[in-house]
């Protein structure tokens, strides 16, 4: 519902962008027009942007899995376990990787090994004797917000070495993390490993783990972090900002 409720407001308020348009040109003022135009579709499409990622309904971390998982039984490989812990972990990855994504949106990252073990684990709450081996992991950025099925394939697995660690059968298990840097671009990040499923990244308190601040992980059902709350803002900023520019060319 909030999803669809998003949307709509959005596309009232491009197509009240489009009419004022329109009501511009048919009296003469072209020049005043262009001189905003510009300016407005820039942050039209900032707001769609952002939208797609406020809006977004679920958990888009968990739909990359099963997305994965699906790959894989295509090929008839095993499905892999969708593991809390390792999802956790794999959003520490992500947030260390912070500032790094390139212009591009290529990014290289490759955090000490020792992180796992004495900042990623602990920060999670994962049980140390319960780590177990981590057989490859994923990153990728890109600049704006993308759906799950279009991370899947344009940022996660988008070459034949991505591809060869999706279907590795030294794999049981599977994590994924999301999040933004501020202002910045989307980090993903995927862990796999070869621990036994359920007894291995086990969470203290019960799976209860560390509070979920930025972003979202896979293994749990809480949403990506401010998602809905920065979409109310985000289409009340752009509806002042369109009112003011069809104010403007009047």
């Amino acid at each position: 519902m909030l999803k669809k409720f998003c949307w709509l407001e959005f596309m009232i308020l491009c197509t009240v962008v489009v009419a004022a348009v329109v009501s511009a040109k048919n009296h003469g003022k072209e020049e005043r027009l262009d001189r905003r135009l510009d300016a407005m579709k820039w942050h039209l499409e900032l707001a769609r942007e952002k939208l797609m990622w406020a809006c977004y309904k679920g958990n888009p971390a968990n739909d990359i899995v099963d997305l994965i998982n699906k790959n894989r039984t295509a090929q008839k490989l095993s499905q892999l376990s969708n593991s809390p812990g390792l999802g956790c972990m794999a959003l520490q990855f992500a947030e260390e990787c912070k500032g790094n994504c390139s212009v591009n949106n290529t990014i290289h990252c490759q955090p000490p090994e020792d992180d796992f073990t004495e900042v990623f684990a602990p920060n999670c709450g994962v049980e140390l004797p319960t780590f177990s081996n981590i057989t490859a992991h994923i990153v990728g950025c890109q600049s704006k917000y993308l759906q799950p099925s279009q991370a899947f394939s344009h940022v996660l697995i988008h070459d034949k070495r991505t591809l060869a660690i999706l279907r590795s059968k030294d794999h049981k298990e599977v994590g994924i993390g999301l999040i933004r840097t501020k202002k910045g671009p989307f980090i993903w990040c995927v862990l796999f490993s070869s621990g036994q499923t359920k007894s291995t990244f086990v969470l203290e308190d019960h799976g209860i783990g560390i509070k979920q601040k930025k972003g979202c992980h896979s293994g749990t059902n809480i949403t990506c972090s401010k998602g809905h709350k920065d979409g109310d803002l985000i289409l009340k900023t752009t509806l002042v900002f369109a009112l003011s520019f069809v104010v403007s060319l009047f």
